[in-house]
């Protein structure tokens, strides 16, 4: 009986190429090739299935050629022919979680060919693709390893077989719509008043119904005396010192940069652009000031409107960045802010 055949997509950093500096690297087949967290997906698939090609590409290639990217690993895809497409896992990698998931779902739903990914639950690919390709549900970062490859091995060799697919909480796979009918040892009554027992207890226990979650945020009160207040710009649109020195990502941004505008009374061309994709960047890289309005608040600083513009800003990118990694930036410059004796914040977008 031949084994089954396993397809296997990694980033730069998996294929131990390198960090974000080697993040630009291109579509690279390695045909016969077990590489990085293959090696654990091969320990495990065993006898029934082998990795008989490892395709790699870098993080920030992908996700900034994504139409041009996606047909070339469709097109070796298809060569290979394999019985299963795994991709990643990626964790909470937001571009890398992007990537694994628009290919698990383009090889499933233009090749026919079955797929799956991993990845941490706020990764942003997740709430992207969910409901249309098998994605397991993963730790936040590559120490959750060897529980991801257990169990997306699992669900990669049913799918190659062809095999009947359990429900979401059975084979460990994010919810994403689908229902499936299976047989519960206990009646609903006698498992509603065991979780009710573990709860008020508190215990841990998992829910067959979860309610989603809105994060709820209270308003700061007023600020009273904008005139004696020192005010600090930030923001999610990516505007950066020319050439963007600290290499903050177009998209699923896994880092912030900090820049000092002493003496700074006007963003030009020449001097700010913005890091931002998924929207035009011709009119922020004229005039950055329209994403980050320091000339405005410099006006208002003379005019004596405002007490002081603080002389540094934070920025970020938004497009697809993981909700759990702009709460970490934010907590952390937040934390600066607060030393730096800044009263109010303006918080710009795209």
């Amino acid at each position: 009986m031949s084994k089954i055949k396993v397809v296997h997509y990694i980033n730069q950093f998996f294929a131990n190429i390198g960090g974000e500096e080697k993040a630009d690297y291109p579509v690279t087949l390695r045909k016969g090739e077990v590489v990085g967290p293959g090696m654990a997906f091969a320990s495990s698939f065993g006898d029934e299935a082998e990795i008989i090609a490892t395709i790699v590409c870098g993080d920030s290639y992908f996700n900034e050629n994504i139409d041009k990217t996606k047909a070339e690993i469709l097109s070796l895809v298809k060569d290979l022919s394999p019985d299963v497409f795994v991709a990643g896992p990626a964790f909470n990698a937001g571009r890398y979680g992007v990537a694994c998931a628009t290919l698990a779902a383009a090889v499933q739903e233009e090749l026919g060919i079955p797929s799956v990914t991993g990845m941490y639950e706020e990764n942003p690919g997740a709430d992207m693709f969910k409901d249309k390709v098998y994605i397991i549900s993963t730790k936040n970062n590559a120490a959750g390893m060897r529980d991801a490859v257990k169990k997306i091995v699992p669900l990669a060799l049913k799918l190659a077989k062809g095999e009947k697919i359990g429900a979401s909480i059975e084979e460990g796979y994010m919810p994403g719509g689908r229902r499936v009918n299976f047989f519960e040892e206990k009646r609903g009554s006698e498992r509603a008043v065991e979780m009710l027992i573990k709860k008020l207890e508190d215990e841990k226990f998992i829910t067959e119904f979860p309610m989603p979650d809105f994060d709820r945020v209270e308003p700061n009160p007023a600020v009273l005396d904008l005139a004696h207040t020192k005010v600090a710009l930030v923001t999610s649109g990516g505007i950066v010192p020319k050439g963007n020195p600290d290499h903050i990502e177009s998209s699923s941004a896994s880092h912030y940069g900090e820049y000092d505008i002493t003496g700074v009374d006007d963003l030009t061309e020449s001097t700010y652009e913005t890091a931002h994709g998924g929207y035009d960047p011709v009119y922020a890289n004229e005039d950055a000031d329209r994403v980050l309005p320091v000339d405005v608040l410099r006006d208002m600083e003379r005019e004596g409107v405002i007490g002081s513009l603080h002389n540094k800003f934070y920025t970020t990118t938004g497009n697809g960045t993981a909700v759990a990694s702009a709460k970490a930036f934010a907590a952390e410059f937040a934390a600066k802010l607060t030393e730096d004796g800044v009263g109010a914040v303006i918080l710009t977008s795209t």
